[in-house]
């Protein structure tokens, strides 16, 4: 045989292959894979992915739209204005079980009960998702992640054949009481996250939005049903724990937020005191606190108005980061005072007081550890009113 026909049987027989991939055999199996959530912030929430596995051809395949690209061009300037490109990636199973095994994390399956016909649908319908003029989607944490993916695709194929009823739901929840609930073991992420995100997140969510997390997602599933051949039946054929769920060392934080604003606060109070007593004032002091409590709010009016992220929306942390304060820091650094720097000071103590009737109102709820550092701003605010008096 000549190099010719070599080349040529060579790709016959690669394409007979890649065709034959193609079909499923009766042994396949479609699952959702849930993952348990990690210890750094991008894991806290846990994980989602479909798993595709036909032991007859050798195919044991995870598709994941947990992924997006470091080299993306202005990947970090996208990711700050809240342009996220995710992407469905692929993947070995046992690949992708390796980096879940070294993080310690938990991993379940549940097998789905699916005609051969519904399997081969998913399975080209995924695998279409994933070529590259396909795979890419604007993200959003909470609407259009790795997570509400899950039952999106199981919707779109299966359209009416398949209810998820959603009855295990019955708590009453906000955006953000869901989140808490996987960060109050990582106190500075949920202080940055209570600091970034605005209150639309305290509204009350549906049903449907507690699915941005993958540990709902495998509960929608559980309590979700199938017409299968004028049956109706659960979707999920069986559930298959792959690796176990790990005790959790849970260590005290010495330097949590609550304790470094209380320090703060009380080194505020201390310093205002000894000024009262020796009729003094520490230009220092007050040019750090306009000068953090600026930068803060200009961070926060950015991510409010410069970005897309939808949960930074109308964030009343700018009342006490109050972004003017950038440019007033520079007139604290003075000896002698403007006399509108007296009303100012009035100003600011009004809009702490505003923020915590909004606070007592849950028009938004703030990180508890900013009770501290507001009053500890407060007292700051009324010697520097009073002062000019």
């Amino acid at each position: 045989m000549n190099k010719l026909h070599f080349f040529i049987v060579l790709f016959l027989f690669s394409s007979l292959q890649f065709m034959a991939q193609q079909k499923l055999s009766p042994k396949a199996t479609v699952s959702v894979v849930t993952c348990g959530p990690g210890n750094e912030l991008y894991s806290t929430f846990g994980h989602s992915a479909f798993r595709i596995y036909d032991p007859l051809l050798g195919l044991d395949r995870v598709y994941n739209y947990g992924t997006f690209d470091f080299n993306a061009p202005n990947f970090y300037m996208n990711f700050v204005k809240g342009k996220l490109t995710y992407q469905l990636s692929t993947a070995s199973f046992s690949r992708f079980l390796r980096a879940y095994q070294y993080e310690k994390r938990w991993v379940k399956i549940q097998v789905l009960a699916l005609t051969s016909k519904d399997k081969q649908a998913v399975y080209d319908f995924l695998e279409n998702n994933a070529k590259p003029e396909n795979k890419e989607y604007q993200y959003d944490f909470f609407y259009d992640n790795c997570s509400t993916k899950i039952e999106d695709v199981i919707k779109t194929i299966l359209k009416d054949k398949v209810e998820f009823s959603n009855s295990h739901i019955t708590s009453i929840k906000t955006h953000r009481d869901l989140i808490a609930d996987y960060t109050n073991e990582h106190q500075w992420s949920k202080f940055g996250i209570d600091l970034a995100l605005g209150s639309v997140i305290d509204k009350k969510a549906t049903k449907n939005d507690y699915k941005f997390l993958p540990d709902y997602i495998f509960e929608a599933f559980n309590n979700a049903t199938i017409q299968n051949n004028d049956n109706l039946e659960p979707l999920v054929l069986k559930e298959i724990t792959i690796l176990k769920e790990l005790p959790v060392n849970k260590s005290f934080e010495i330097l949590s937020p609550l304790n470094v604003l209380v320090a703060l606060s009380l080194l505020i109070v201390i310093i205002t005191y000894k000024n009262i007593k020796n009729k003094k004032r520490t230009k220092a002091l007050d040019f750090v606190i306009y000068l953090l409590t600026g930068s803060i709010g200009v961070v926060v009016l950015l991510l409010w108005f410069a970005t897309s992220h939808t949960a930074t929306y109308k964030n009343y942390n700018f009342l006490w980061a109050f972004a003017p304060n950038l440019v007033v820091a520079f007139y604290m650094l003075k000896s002698k005072l403007p006399k509108w720097v007296h009303y100012y000071n009035w100003i600011l103590l009004g809009l702490i007081g505003i923020q915590f009737l909004l606070w007592a109102l849950k028009i938004q709820v703030f990180n508890t550890a900013l009770i501290p550092i507001l009053l500890g701003l407060a007292v700051r605010y009324w010697f520097l009113a009073k002062k000019l008096n």
